[in-house]
């Protein structure tokens, strides 16, 4: 990282508020007995499904950084995951239901209305008109724009992964979201040290051209972040 940069990269939340609010607890304790003059959060993208607090997290990273405290001058960049890129195909077609809400999608749509009656479970286009209905122009505006990927210092970040050997200005936005194979058995050097989620690892994993820190928070409890100050690496967790 340049000089006075420190970024805390976090990785997939889906819906677990708690875990977020007990890890920014631990960021700003850090930075309180270490100061830094630009600190970075990045989050890799699935803030969304599985977890009961979907809204809420969304809520919390759009508001910023609390206006003082140790946080207070961090910048936050918030990448897009293949979560919430199933979430917005699906209110373009109800189609995509039965997709989204095996992975969780219907705990994303409670979050914003309530208890779905049974009744309603598989209505796909009921659905879709309900959680319109519900979800805050803002929300749709931030998810909407969120990034596929970033850049600090020697760093790329990308929710899932790239394709090897593709330069990142050719890049595919949908692999940045979505891939696995064959960006995690690639032995390549990718120009930049890659920090991504989406697979979850039981432990981060750090290898020689890429930074896997998805533990599974929503079944594990545990939430990941990878610190990076000059040329340190250290993680924190839930």
């Amino acid at each position: 990282m340049p000089d006075g940069t420190r970024v805390y990269a976090i990785g997939d939340i889906h819906g677990r508020l708690d875990l977020l609010e007990s890890l920014f607890e631990d960021i700003c304790d850090e930075i309180r007995q270490t100061p830094v003059s630009r600190p970075v959060v990045v989050f890799l993208g699935d803030l969304i499904d599985r977890g009961p607090d979907s809204r809420r997290v969304i809520e919390r990273i759009m508001g910023g950084p609390e206006p003082k405290g140790p946080l207070a001058s961090a910048r936050y960049v918030c990448l897009r995951g293949n979560h919430e890129d199933t979430m917005l195909e699906f209110l373009a077609d109800f189609s995509v239901g039965p997709r989204w809400f095996r992975n969780g999608g219907l705990d994303a749509i409670r979050s914003y209305v309530g208890q779905v009656d049974s009744a309603l479970a598989h209505d796909y286009p009921a659905l879709q008109r309900l959680f319109y209905r519900a979800l805050p122009g803002s929300h749709l505006r931030f998810l909407s724009r969120n990034p596929a990927f970033h850049v600090e210092g020697d760093y790329l970040f990308v929710h899932a992964g790239i394709r090897p050997g593709i330069a990142l200005e050719h890049q595919d936005s949908y692999d940045m979201m979505w891939m696995r194979e064959p960006f995690l058995s690639s032995e390549e050097d990718h120009g930049k040290m890659v920090v991504h989620g989406h697979s979850i690892v039981p432990e981060p994993e750090s290898r020689h051209n890429r930074i896997a820190i998805d533990t599974g928070a929503y079944r594990t409890g545990r939430l990941t972040c990878l610190v990076l100050d000059g040329a340190e690496r250290r993680f924190l967790s839930t």
